[in-house]
Formats: C-alpha cells, sequence, structure tokens
C-alpha cells in the first residue's frame, strides 16, 4: 500500500495538545474503504495515534470541535470541501484554534 506524507501544523495553543507531533504525517493513500484518503482521515488519525490526552479540546465526533479553523494550502477547508478533501502529497493542513482562555 503507498502512503501519502502531509505538512500538519498548530496553532493558538493546539500545539500543546500534539507535543512531539512532527510536521509531517505518513498516511496511506487510500482509507479502509479503499477510497482517497480524506481529511477526516489526517483528522482521525491524529485523535488516534497523536493526541495523549483531551480529545475534546480537538474533537468533535469525526471533525474538529467549533472554534478550530482549518486550512489547506492556506485555503478555508469551507472551501476546499472540509472532511471531504481529498488529501494530495506535500498539501499543508493547519488547525488554529480561535478559543482562548483568558
Amino acid at each position: 500500500m503507498a502512503n501519502l506524507t502531509v505538512t500538519v501544523e498548530f496553532s493558538g495553543g493546539l500545539e500543546s495538545l500534539f507535543p512531539g507531533v512532527e510536521q509531517t504525517v505518513t498516511l496511506p493513500t487510500t482509507n479502509a474503504a479503499g477510497a482517497p484518503s480524506t481529511v477526516k482521515d489526517l483528522i482521525q488519525w491524529l485523535r488516534d495515534n497523536a493526541l495523549k490526552e483531551k480529545p475534546e479540546l480537538f474533537v468533535s465526533g469525526d471533525t474538529v470541535r467549533p472554534g478550530i479553523l482549518v486550512l489547506i494550502n492556506d485555503v478555508d477547508w469551507e472551501l476546499e470541501g472540509e472532511l471531504e478533501y481529498q488529501l494530495q502529497a506535500k498539501d499543508n493542513v493547519v488547525f488554529i484554534s480561535t478559543l482562548h482562555g483568558g
């Protein structure tokens, strides 16, 4: 099975949830259903493999929780198809929390 490497960045406090996560994540090019890997698969991979504690601060169900902006190659994911965006080699996915304590 071939692999797909994407760059992942965290900001706005999310970086503290993913200590030690490399900037590149390697996923299978297809998911368990045999379809091309999507942002939904990336979020699931991050939750299952990289998130050590407090998953409720990152995910809600199968998606990111409200208050987290997602950019795919510097474009709002809403313009790219959100969870269904099919990841491509060398994509850059950024997760930014807009909710801050104070």
